[in-house]
């Protein structure tokens, strides 16, 4: 079809020349190219003259298109995968509260730091972030960290080893552990493993980030581990009410993003970066808070003036110097009751 050429007689869109065959004035209609709005060079055109003259010179019929540079092709976006999560069926097992006496974590919050937490304390973070167990095999007694966005969706589950200070030894994840076990015994992974295991980025949200639904108007205390998030929780308390803050971890240095912040838009965020990001952090945070609407973040230069060139150099965070400490000195007095008048 006509409409289908990219070049065109331009009829009056651009100026008629004389014809270079019967030299008539203004009678030689040149084509154009459609998709520049160019006109193609003079002697590409068409008499209007048609019963006297009627001269052409097509730019199909003498190989004119063929020596052009062809327009490329518009490259057709692929639809985006569907976001594959993993079932929540193993979150409930590894968080069931009969494997915490296995969890090495757990149990030393509760005999090896300074100032053992209260048993019933430590029940209660630990099921607030829903922590799990690993019970067998080479991880046996790791504390696992899931990732849980605002929706529910378990993105994603950390495993890690803790020496008796709750010093990392190892660090994996649960798909990782699974796949290792099939190919182990020769299995086929089912499909959402197999799934999930192609996706490129499995830590697509904030540690504890479906806290947000159950918190709605709390401020966040915002740090860089999971592991810092817990301990943050235990020694200033559980959110008590809508001006307690609400701790959640990035999961790394390099996930303070704000594909993960978007989740905290509208919020109060005290951020408290490990030793040697805050600047980093700082500048960032100033970017994304210009990008996110009512909200407001503060990142604390806290730990620096308590710091040491040690510190800095082991990138200590917060927890490390919390842990010095006895918890009962940060937790929020008791509300009193109102008493009736």
């Amino acid at each position: 079809m006509k409409d289908d050429y990219r070049y065109q007689l331009a009829s009056n869109k651009i100026p008629k020349l004389n014809c270079p065959a019967c030299g008539k004035a203004k009678h030689w209609q040149r084509y154009i190219d459609i998709e520049t709005g160019e006109a193609l060079p003079d002697e590409y055109g068409q008499c209007d003259n048609a019963q006297k003259c009627g001269y052409g010179l097509n730019p199909y019929k003498d190989g004119y298109h063929k020596r052009q540079p062809q327009p490329a092709k518009p490259i057709a976006k692929k639809p985006k995968p569907k976001p594959v999560y993993i079932p929540r069926t193993i979150l409930e097992q590894l968080s069931a509260s009969d494997r915490y006496p296995a969890n090495g974590f757990l149990h030393n919050l509760r005999a090896n730091v300074p100032y053992p937490f209260a048993a019933n304390d430590i029940e209660a973070v630990a099921n607030h972030y829903q922590l799990g167990t690993i019970t067998r095999g080479y991880r046996q007694g790791a504390v696992t960290f899931p990732f849980i966005d605002i929706d529910g969706n378990i993105r994603a589950i950390q495993v890690k080893q803790f020496d008796r200070d709750n010093h990392t030894v190892s660090t994996d994840f649960v798909h990782s552990m699974l796949t290792r076990d099939y190919q182990r015994k020769g299995d086929s992974p089912p499909q959402w493993l197999s799934d999930y295991d192609k996706q490129d980025c499995k830590v697509s949200c904030l540690f504890g980030e479906h806290l947000l639904q159950r918190y709605p108007r709390n401020p966040v205390g915002l740090v860089e581990a999971p592991k810092t998030a817990v301990y943050c929780s235990l020694y200033f308390g559980l959110p008590q009410d809508d001006t307690s803050l609400l701790w959640l971890a990035v999961y790394n240095k390099s996930s303070f993003a704000l594909s993960k912040l978007r989740a905290l838009e509208g919020r109060r965020v005290l951020v408290y970066p490990d030793l040697g990001a805050t600047t980093d952090w700082r500048d960032k945070a100033r970017k994304y808070q210009a990008q996110m609407v009512r909200t407001r973040i503060k990142v604390s230069s806290l730990l620096e003036q308590f710091a040491t060139e040690d510190d800095i150099a082991k990138g200590r965070d917060i927890a490390d110097f919390l842990i010095t400490h006895d918890w009962r000195n940060f937790r929020p007095a008791p509300k009193q009751p109102t008493q009736p008048l």
